[in-house]
């Protein structure tokens, strides 16, 4: 049945915010509550109007049936993840990584007589983390000391690879960068920056869905993962599969960084918490 709120715009009935719920928790492993009804409504009615489709049931059988649904199910993770970031968030993480967690994993690497420095940055967004990494290592001279630095982007959303990679960035993205950082690693071009190619050769970018594992068997072998402000989208069943797939992704005795708000706390035993600096990491054990 065809229901209609303001405006004659689509509405989202109960009964269909829960399918599309469903499609989205299996596809993806995001969680919405009832309470994130309106929210999942406010942003699909876009992809209604731009398929000129009458109703969220309508969406709801072209997810389910159409032969383009694999496509469109991309553009449905595009509309619902929020890409929130920017350079330098987070600075005691920052630090702990710089101080703490860098020099203890290139000791190690050393030892093994190895000079390959990896790096993940999952659900990078449109790319101000992972080329934070890389400005920082590339600060600290690891590159001219000998380290092959190589750094894995990734995000489930492919909207924002693009933009990731070309590197261009407006201001309000860089109101925590150093002028330092500012002056030596970025070009002005107008009102936007330019991040300087040095810092974007060592980063490389994927689409990846931390829920699928297959996707997750092809990433092995990284030191270091920052997979940041993440596993709040997720239930407990979802953060659970992710961790051990991010486990799985690290070398031993390798770091994972989350959030500041999360934690690793009754999700898994898999990992020893580091205090380092003011921060808490995790260690592959």
């Amino acid at each position: 049945m065809l229901t209609l709120g303001v405006n004659n715009k689509p509405r989202l009935s109960n009964e269909t915010f829960v399918l599309l719920r469903d499609i989205i928790y299996a596809r993806c492993g995001i969680s919405f509550s009832e309470a994130k009804k309106y929210f999942l409504e406010t942003r699909l009615v876009r992809r209604l109007e731009e398929m000129n489709l009458k109703s969220f049931e309508d969406y709801y059988y072209f997810l389910t049936y159409d032969g383009q649904r694999e496509k469109e199910i991309v553009n449905l993770f595009n509309s619902i993840v929020t890409n929130e970031t920017s350079f330098f968030r987070d600075m005691p993480q920052l630090e702990a990584f710089r101080t703490g967690v860098v020099p203890r994993v290139l000791e190690e690497k050393e030892k093994a007589g190895a000079r390959t420095f990896k790096m993940w940055s999952a659900a990078c967004s449109t790319g101000e983390e992972p080329l934070t990494l890389a400005m920082m290592l590339l600060e600290d001279g690891l590159q001219a000391k000998g380290w092959n630095i190589d750094i894995l982007a990734s995000d489930i959303c492919d909207n924002v690879l693009k933009p990731a990679a070309a590197g261009v960035y407006e201001k309000y993205s860089l109101r925590n960068t150093p002028e330092t950082y500012l002056r030596k690693y970025f070009q002005a071009t107008g009102e936007s920056y330019a991040s300087a190619k040095k810092v974007r050769d060592l980063v490389r970018y994927r689409k990846i869905n931390l829920m699928d594992s297959i996707e997750m068997r092809m990433v092995r072998g990284i030191d270091i993962i920052f997979c940041r402000n993440v596993l709040i989208y997720f239930d407990d069943n979802s953060k659970k599969k992710v961790i051990a797939h991010l486990y799985d992704s690290l070398n031993k005795g390798g770091y994972l960084f989350v959030g500041f708000s999360e934690s690793l706390h009754n999700i898994t035993r898999l990992f020893r918490p580091v205090s380092i600096e003011r921060s808490v990491v995790y260690q592959k054990v």
